[in-house]
């Protein structure tokens, strides 16, 4: 914006609509007083002052607006009429102003030299603005140098009280520090410890690093200057940034040497525990399989004299007993005992051959349940027992053992029965996601979820895992009859074939036998 002050309304009118015409901002004043108050309130970029006006003439006011530091540098052009001479022009010069037009004057001159003193008062308005932000920018980057220099003072005051080689280098990777363990490997800051000729050098791993730009471990052997031995070392390299920028490269050797050398020690143990743990596996394996061989050849041979003891017993009772009602009922008892014991022989013969591998077959699962439920026909029908049975998919199994396993528990389904209701079970399958009890449904699982459901007279899950031993029993020979081997050879059968078994019961509600098989051998985990 333009100020033009002049006394006259008709001087102010004719050169303020000639600088309007030419898109120049105009303000105006009509004495040196009003001059000098908007001079404090608004930011002119030229002032156009005639010299004669009332009270204060244009040379006062010229003094004072360069008197003002806001207005100093504000380009001031006289305009007079009158004091044309060369004292007043002189005098106009040195009270500040840059020219001094006589009247009367060419309008396109002074229309020129206003477009001049404007342009070269913005330019000196964007100069100072911009020496302001240089001024700015040195002080902001001063600033940081300090900071810059007092971080790299603390990075190295934290270096030197570190109990390990440590230094600094440039990004390029060129050494500017080491602290005092440095020369404890070197004889100095421009020499790398020594390593060995077969192994990696540290001007190579801070040349990968540098490559990289990224933090580098690496596991190197340095020789301190007073010893022939290697020692090992983890050395560190971690880049120091600012923005995106590496300013500088930290490295530091942590001594390891002591714990690889343990760890080799342990390894070398482990190792050898392994050996000895192998073998004494494949010794017990020799040695259970000969344990099984004997149990088997024992059962089998005992059951010949146990069969003679029972014919014996039989003919005894019926040929020279009749009329001896206490002779008779010892022998009762005499067979009675030795037919637990002929079930129990035969029981442990099952147990026995469940380590003898078979071969897995794809399975008509249904199948083998209906031909189970044929078979027991007649303790069904004695029991009135209802059995339901769904769809179960084929799955890879030894058939022999599958039977077995189905047999075992419809069996104690049955045994177990409830004596105020009549038995009730159902079995049913579906194809899980995974080996595990809970596993969701899914059509394409590759494990098979089996429940058997009665509502027999249950038990406490306290017990749980007591059921699936061997010779474990929850209620006494009295009460229901086996030899509590049956639910012990279904566990085993489940390993075998790489599947659970678990169940769910309560008290007098009835138990929940779940199963889960891999529908292929080989999808187990």
């Amino acid at each position: 914006m333009i100020l033009i002050v002049d006394d006259r309304p008709e001087n102010l009118f004719s050169l303020q609509k000639l600088l309007e015409l030419n898109q120049f901002r105009v303000d105006t004043a009509s004495s040196g007083e009003e001059a000098l108050r908007k001079v404090l309130k608004n930011s002119y970029f030229l002032i156009i002052l005639d010299v004669q006006m009332p009270g204060m003439d244009g040379f006062e006011v010229a003094e004072a607006i360069t008197g003002y530091s806001k207005s100093k540098d504000i380009p001031i052009i006289f305009l007079s009429a009158v004091n044309t001479e060369k004292r007043f022009i002189t005098r106009g010069y040195t009270s500040g102003a840059i020219d001094y037009v006589t009247k009367p004057f060419d309008p396109d001159i002074l229309l020129l030299k206003v477009k001049t003193f404007y342009r070269l008062q913005q330019q000196t308005r964007e100069l100072n603005e911009t020496q302001k932000i240089l001024r700015e920018e040195i002080e902001v980057r001063k600033q940081a140098q300090a900071a810059l220099h007092q971080s790299v003072e603390e990075l190295r005051s934290a270096l030197e009280s570190i109990p390990q080689i440590a230094f600094t280098s440039d990004p390029a990777g060129v050494i500017e520090f080491v602290n005092r363990y440095w020369y404890q490997y070197s004889f100095g800051k421009d020499m790398f410890p020594q390593t060995p000729p077969e192994g990696i050098s540290i001007a190579q791993c801070i040349e990968r690093a540098v490559s990289t730009g990224f933090q580098q471990e690496t596991e190197v052997r340095i020789r301190p200057l007073k010893t022939e031995d290697y020692r090992i070392h983890l050395l560190t390299l971690t880049p120091v940034r600012k923005e995106s920028s590496i300013l500088k490269w930290v490295g530091i050797f942590t001594d390891i040497h002591e714990q690889k050398m343990a760890n080799q020690v342990l390894e070398q143990r482990v190792n050898e525990r392994t050996q000895e743990l192998l073998q004494a596996n494949k010794d017990l394996e020799i040695s259970n399989h000969e344990l099984q061989q004997f149990a088997y050849v024992a059962s089998h041979d005992l059951k010949e004299p146990l069969r003679k003891i029972q014919v014996f017993s039989h003919l005894i009772r019926d040929k020279f007993l009749a009329e001896k009602p206490e002779a008779i009922d010892y022998i009762n008892r005499l067979i009675h005992s030795s037919e637990r014991m002929n079930n129990l022989i035969t029981d442990v013969l099952n147990y026995s051959r469940l380590s003898i591998s078979g071969e897995f077959e794809r399975t008509n699962i249904n199948q083998v349940i209906q031909e189970i439920l044929v078979d027991m026909e007649l303790l069904i029908q004695e029991k009135h027992a209802v059995i339901h049975t769904g769809n179960i998919p084929s799955l890879e199994v030894i058939p022999a053992q599958i039977r077995q396993v189905f047999q075992n528990i419809l069996s104690n389904a049955l045994k177990f029965s409830s004596k105020q209701e009549k038995p009730v079970i159902y079995i049913k399958g579906e194809l899980v996601a995974g080996r595990d009890e809970n596993s969701p449904t899914s059509p394409i699982g590759h494990y098979c979820r089996i429940t058997v459901n009665d509502n027999g007279i249950g038990f406490n899950e306290m017990y749980l895992n007591k059921i699936f031993s061997i010779f474990q029993r929850l209620h006494s020979k009295e009460e229901y009859e086996g030899t509590g081997i049956g639910l012990a050879i279904v566990k085993k059968i489940m390993d075998t074939h790489n599947g659970i078994i678990t169940a769910r019961s309560e008290e007098g509600k009835g138990s929940t036998f779940i199963m889960v098989l891999p529908v292929k051998q080989g999808n187990h985990n």
